[in-house]
């Protein structure tokens, strides 16, 4: 392929993801606001966010299996039109916890159609020369997307209420399954092999060097969904006490820069791994996070000039390792099975990535909630331990050398 047509399918794909993610933080950045409306605490709270991870892990095994069977972008478009539901459907007839749940996790479900796929969209379209820095660049833009989702449900739910908010969101889908259908060409997969999903997922099991990434992952995705799901609630509980914020960094504002950021930490990431080997350089990063995250939770009552610097640190390294776990995975995979390879890494990623948002949200609970610094100790210790045991995969998960 040439480099003209390469850098269209990365575009476009990298467009469609971020269109796709619009919704994706409208429930976090509005967590305050929803908490007192329906007299939320902090343990439903975590399973409404679990519950979109979930969601994804239940549709994303046969999602991805099927696309090392057919075209992605089919998968894809069907995943840009449940993403567009979700939002529409939460925003118009959400009333409580049990309807947020069920529209979270068709949240999730559409996701599923959305990330991975559009992943395998684009690496079945580009050379693989270019794989690895596309990857890390698609993965990088996930950042993007959610950071513009805090922002724009900061700003619609401020200004329109938290029913427009979600309903606005709603058309960034709608404009990602119009960018594909028009921009991307149908393509066959590289390999149509007659093996099923489930045996291709066998042949992935036994892939030592993948699993090893794909643990990683998966308490990578642990740290990180926590992360996102309760960094506007700490944020609030900074500006409430103490010295508060300065103006103009509102909770959402921080937020979204604090996500932003994300992008090149991922692709810096990436990079050093290239050149210091990506294995080791992995398992050090996320020990430093999780360093990172328990300073950050002990910090919690302190002035806003110490916590705004330790949470833009944060953010940086607790998504640095992201965009390189996923090319390692996808470079220990084999190419027949890339599609099931890719699965079992999101499947593994979102399921566990589930318990962090539930994990922290019962850490609050059991000791002081929301509104105390020992809640927010306790809930960043929690959190930071998904970045600890994620290196303890790659150290234990050793395989090639990849």
């Amino acid at each position: 392929m040439n480099t003209r047509k390469t850098a269209t399918v990365v575009a476009v794909s990298c467009f469609a993801e971020v269109a796709n993610l619009l919704p994706y933080a409208t429930f976090p950045a509005l967590i305050p606001d929803l908490m007192a409306e329906w007299g939320l605490g902090s343990g439903e709270v975590g399973w409404i966010s679990g519950m979109g991870m979930i969601g994804y892990m239940l549709l994303v095994p046969w999602l991805m299996g099927i696309t090392d069977r057919i075209d992605a972008r089919r998968v894809l478009m069907f995943g840009c039109a449940l993403s567009a539901i979700a939002p529409f459907g939460f925003g118009l007839f959400a009333t409580g916890f049990w309807s947020a749940l069920v529209w979270q996790t068709l949240a999730g479900i559409g996701l599923a159609g959305c990330y991975m796929p559009g992943l395998k969209v684009m690496t079945d379209r580009v050379g693989a020369a270019e794989s690895s820095r596309s990857i890390v660049l698609y993965t990088a833009s996930y950042s993007v997307g959610v950071g513009l989702s805090f922002l724009l449900a900061g700003w619609t739910g401020a200004t329109l209420g938290w029913r427009w908010a979600f309903v606005i969101a709603g058309t960034g889908p709608c404009v990602a399954f119009a960018a594909v259908w028009m921009l991307l060409a149908p393509c066959a997969p590289e390999s149509r092999g007659t093996a099923s999903v489930l045996s291709g997922f066998r042949a992935v099991l036994r892939n030592r060097a993948a699993i090893g990434y794909i643990l990683a992952y998966g308490w990578h995705g642990y740290e990180l969904a926590a992360h996102r799901a309760w960094i506007v609630a700490f944020l609030v509980f900074v500006a409430g006490s103490g010295s508060g914020l300065p103006p103009p960094l509102t909770p959402a504002v921080l937020a979204a820069i604090s996500t932003f950021i994300a992008m090149p930490a991922s692709v810096v990431g990436n990079e050093l791994a290239i050149r210091f080997g990506r294995r080791r350089t992995l398992a050090v990063l996320m020990l430093v996070s999780s360093l990172v995250g328990v300073t950050l939770g002990l910090a919690a009552t302190q002035p806003w000039w110490v916590i705004v610097p330790l949470v833009l640190i944060y953010s940086v390294t607790v998504a640095i390792d992201s965009g390189s776990l996923t090319a390692g995975t996808v470079a220990a995979a084999d190419p027949h099975v890339r599609g099931a390879t890719i699965a079992i890494h999101s499947m593994v990623g979102f399921g566990i990535s589930a318990l962090g948002p539930l994990c922290v949200g019962l850490a609050l609970d059991a000791t002081g909630g929301v509104g105390t610094g020992q809640g927010w100790a306790f809930g960043f210790a929690v959190m930071a331990a998904g970045a600890a045991i994620g290196a303890l995969c790659l150290v234990i998960g050793r395989g090639r050398g990849i």
